[in-house]
């Protein structure tokens, strides 16, 4: 960890990044920089900024409650490897990844019952039927559903993906009542939460979450009938949110904006990249923990943007404006060496996008012990001519 004036920092960032939780720091009473960020809408990606007396909805961001959920099911390794082809080819079919989809299968939950709070604000009625129909749908970008094995050869399914268009009407709309800014370097939306607009904001963002949970659940259920092996372990997290928290005697909203709440003995499912490991993690009582607001990271980062991997064409001709940095053989030959099941996924998810997982949590230090190693087996992302909107 380094000082970057008041901020504690993880990690080795981009001047651009850096630059920009500065700004955030000057809204806010508190904010520090985990090791996987990079440049965000208004609030960099791995930023946790905390306020007394408010809330940032761009802090949050677009795609409220984005968050992973693991869980480990009772098969053995060898099992899901001699059927893995099949395995991924019927998640594929099952779950609907992309953008703008409706589910196939109409999905029921007591979220959507009439009296549910949170449903009659202005912000969030117009909303609900896209909410309904969108349930339990991953997207696009970043957004997966993966299979692992652990050091004991034991199954897990990890999944990753927020509130979806709903998340991101929310946002919209809020944003627009609070007159933010538009853009990526600019200040960061922060409204009291004293006003009506605050109060209306945390609740809706309340249900966003709840509505994140539900689907990830549905999706996890999912995939366990097409095992065919029950659930014995579960961990489930979401970053991308605000909770009110006490740190060092004093109460804040705390913003993680692609963060992981990792409180003492909290576990966390934290991603890599779809040809590396991922892991389980839980928090520790220590120093720098509390300087960290009791924070860690949420994925590897990213090190290249999306254009800049995989190109920028024109969109009516075609013609190609600026060559990709990174080709399908490229992104196939690290998924081929690491023996994974790839279905979907584009040139902007390869894992020379991203940072090394295991470089960025040893940055965090004794913020975190390490429970399991998750080796990828099967990757299921969208396609690679997908554009979501919703991604964090």
């Amino acid at each position: 960890m380094k000082m970057v004036g008041n901020i504690p920092v993880w990690g080795a960032h981009e001047s651009k990044t850096l630059r920009q939780i500065e700004t955030c720091a000057a809204t806010a009473d508190r904010a520090a920089l985990m090791a996987d960020g990079h440049l965000g809408y208004a609030v960099p990606i791995g930023g946790v900024v905390a306020y007394k007396n408010a809330i940032s909805p761009s802090g949050v961001g677009f795609d409220i409650a984005c968050g992973n959920k693991a869980v480990r099911v009772d098969m053995p390794g060898s099992e899901l490897r001699a059927r893995v082809a099949k395995i991924m080819d019927d998640v594929w079919s099952t779950i609907s990844f992309g953008v703008g989809r409706k589910n196939a299968e109409k999905v029921e939950h007591a979220i959507f019952e009439p009296n549910h709070p949170g449903w009659d604000l202005e912000s969030a009625q117009p909303l609900r039927q896209k909410a309904q129909n969108q349930l339990g749908t991953v997207g696009s970008g970043n957004h997966y559903v993966d299979l692992f094995t652990d050091e004991q050869d034991r199954v897990w399914i990890g999944v990753h993906f927020g509130s979806r268009g709903f998340g991101h009407g929310i946002a919209t709309w809020f944003l627009k009542a609070a007159g933010a800014k538009d853009g990526m370097e600019v200040e960061p939306c922060v409204i009291g939460t004293d006003t009506d607009l605050g109060e209306q904001y945390i609740r809706t963002m309340t249900l966003a979450g709840e509505y994140a949970y539900a689907g990830r659940d549905w999706v996890c259920d999912k995939v366990t009938s097409i095992l065919g092996a029950p659930i014995v372990e579960s961990v489930h997290n979401h970053h991308n949110f605000a909770w009110r928290e006490e740190h060092g005697g004093e109460q804040y909203w705390v913003v993680r904006k692609g963060a992981t709440p990792a409180f003492p003995g909290q576990k966390g499912f934290v991603g890599g990249t779809m040809a590396e490991p991922a892991v389980i993690l839980e928090g520790v009582d220590s120093e720098e923990s509390r300087t960290a607001l009791y924070s860690t990271v949420h994925g590897a980062g990213r090190v290249m943007g999306r254009r800049e991997a995989a190109g920028v064409f024109h969109r009516k001709s075609g013609e190609m404006i600026r060559p990709p940095k990174i080709t399908q053989a490229m992104m196939r030959q690290k998924v081929r060496q690491a023996n994974v099941e790839l279905r979907g996924a584009g040139v902007d998810e390869s894992p020379h996008c991203y940072k090394r997982l295991n470089e960025v949590l040893e940055a965090h230090g004794e913020t975190i012990r390490i429970l399991h190693t998750l080796t990828p087996v099967g990757v299921a992302m969208a396609g690679a001519d997908e554009f979501d909107p919703y991604k964090d």
